[in-house]
């Protein structure tokens, strides 16, 4: 069994300023000794309203940003854009994952499931809009995690990365909006094609972009584009 350690809200939230995003470790303590850090992301006005509920956005990284350095996650998605996007109306909670797994993996999906968990315990986390989305190796992840617990979640997107196909029963109830770059030599188009496929022939609900003349980065298109974040705040869990 995978035992927590977490920082309670009340340490982040008296070192945590407006619009910034906070280095946090949650240690994880089993037989593999795992660390799992994450870059914690409050909005500007999270603190105005003491009332009011927020949308959060789990990210996944892609394999390049594994290990224990928090600045690589910082590269691409929704950590980068948040450093730049003073407005972002989102919680954004962005972990690592360590080198030696993929996320995947069964430990990294009981990981992510307590870290999202124990945030929205401890946060003013609307918990019938959280969202998930990532790229390559997280679009991998996004899959699975969404596969692992489709309950948690209003809406994903995966960007080029492909998923278990036998899953795809248990995602019908939760919209999907999926990017792919059609010159894509790394995961290629037909990773994610399959996965779409199957959705539909189970009656889920799917939206396909496929960028005809990118390559493997067809994430910085789409976490550029504001239609992304307009689409996750139309889903809601009921």
């Amino acid at each position: 069994m995978i035992i927590l350690r977490f920082i309670i809200a009340v340490l982040i939230l008296s070192t945590l300023g407006n619009s910034q995003q906070r280095k946090i470790k949650l240690d994880i303590m089993d037989k593999n000794d795992i660390s799992l850090n994450y870059l914690f992301y409050l909005p500007e006005d999270y603190k105005d309203d003491k009332e009011k509920k927020w949308p959060m956005i789990l990210f996944l990284h892609g394999m390049g940003e594994r290990g224990d350095d928090l600045e690589l996650v910082k590269i691409h998605g929704i950590p980068k854009i948040v450093s730049s996007k003073k407005d972002f109306s989102f919680i954004a909670v962005s972990p690592q994952c360590p080198i030696e797994f993929v996320w995947r993996d069964k430990e990294m999906l009981i990981a992510l499931e307590s870290l999202l968990l124990k945030l929205v315990k401890n946060f003013r986390i609307d918990k019938s809009r959280i969202y998930v989305t990532g790229l390559s190796m997280g679009g991998r992840g996004t899959w699975a995690i969404a596969a692992h617990r489709p309950d948690l979640f209003a809406a994903a997107a995966p960007i080029c990365g492909g998923g278990d196909p036998e899953t795809a029963s248990s995602l019908t109830k939760l919209p999907f909006w999926v990017f792919q770059g059609a010159l894509d030599t790394v995961h290629y188009p037909e990773e994610s094609e399959i996965m779409i496929k199957a959705l539909k022939n189970n009656g889920g609900e799917v939206r396909y972009t496929l960028y005809p003349e990118l390559h493997h980065d067809s994430w910085t298109i789409t976490y550029g584009n504001p239609e992304l974040y307009k689409w996750f705040l139309s889903k809601k869990n009921n």
